[in-house]
């Protein structure tokens, strides 16, 4: 454990001094992501509010589980999600409300992330993944593409989803070293094409303090039943759609490094009980290839 100074007089305490004392009430939680499940557990068992990173799990059935006991135990359990609180966010959303959406795309590249510790990309991007929900409201995941290149650390997830109207958006999650962080939109509509999100003023009160400030409030009783619902269901929807979108990927019973040899095998395609295909498309390359997986619901 990192060593720190007093700060304001207050000691640094260890994890088990915070689970036991009287004095703690809430507590924030910004560990690797492969912990947050384990952590946010013990405080609510311990009888603390919890602030915690997205994601909050690495599973659906767990942030389920969690969001249980959070309200067996009377306790708040709130889920930080800073990018819906950029101004530059907010305003996207104000040139989006409204509007008829014909088609869209979101491309995030970024630096490469270690899975065991940070999650199956549809997790460890859910703050795109929410982005989306929040523009444009119930999607529907209609096929998945998880690509890979282990020896160069390089990721490419593809989702294709259909919102409510049947209208056609795509989310890209694209990682390997030295990539640049950009977060690209293209969203069609009938009126006119956005194809970038607005640059804005920074507020006066930045993102991860007014999501403090949102945690304070419900503490307080200051967020209507109402936005609280809403939040939830936002939230464990999109942890719903990660999940969803990892099992499309062949996670749930296929290893992810499985490897062929590259002999005369083009395709191999494998119907499975619920009537879902999977191919499975070899790279090019003349030694050991890596499979990747398509699915697509109902073809």
């Amino acid at each position: 454990m990192r060593e720190l100074d007093t700060v304001n007089q207050v000691k640094q305490m260890s994890l088990e001094e915070a689970l036991e004392s009287q004095n703690v009430h809430a507590v924030f939680i910004a560990t690797e992501n492969r912990n947050h499940e384990e952590n946010v557990r013990k405080f609510l068992e311990a009888g603390k509010h919890v602030l915690v990173e997205y994601p909050m799990t690495l599973s659906a059935a767990a942030a389920h589980e969690l969001w249980a006991l959070a309200e067996q135990k009377g306790k708040i359990l709130h889920e930080e999600h800073i990018e819906l609180l950029t101004e530059e966010y907010k305003q996207l959303k104000k040139e989006v409300d409204g509007k008829e959406l014909v088609k869209g795309t979101l491309h995030f590249t970024g630096g490469s992330l270690d899975e065991q510790r940070f999650g199956f990309p549809s997790f460890s991007g859910i703050a795109r993944l929410t982005f989306l929900v929040d523009l444009f409201g119930d999607l529907s995941v209609t096929s998945a593409i998880r690509e890979e290149q282990k020896e160069k650390n390089y990721s490419k997830l593809t989702v294709h989803f259909e919102t409510k109207n049947k209208r056609p958006l795509t989310w890209i999650e694209e990682r390997a070293p030295a990539m640049k962080y950009a977060k690209q939109v293209n969203f069609h509509f009938s009126s006119g094409i956005v194809d970038s999100v607005p640059i804005a003023p920074p507020a006066a009160v930045g993102p991860f303090m007014q999501d403090q400030n949102l945690f304070a409030r419900k503490l307080l009783g200051q967020v209507s039943q109402e936005e609280l619902a809403a939040e939830k269901e936002r939230i464990l929807k999109c942890l719903d759609i990660a999940e969803e979108i990892r099992q499309l990927c062949g996670q749930w019973n296929l290893k992810s490094d499985l490897i062929f040899r590259s002999y005369s095998v083009t395709r191999i395609i494998y119907i499975i009980q619920d009537a879902h295909m999977c191919l499975f498309i070899p790279s090019t390359s003349t030694h050991a290839t890596t499979v990747h997986l398509y699915w697509s619901r109902g073809k």
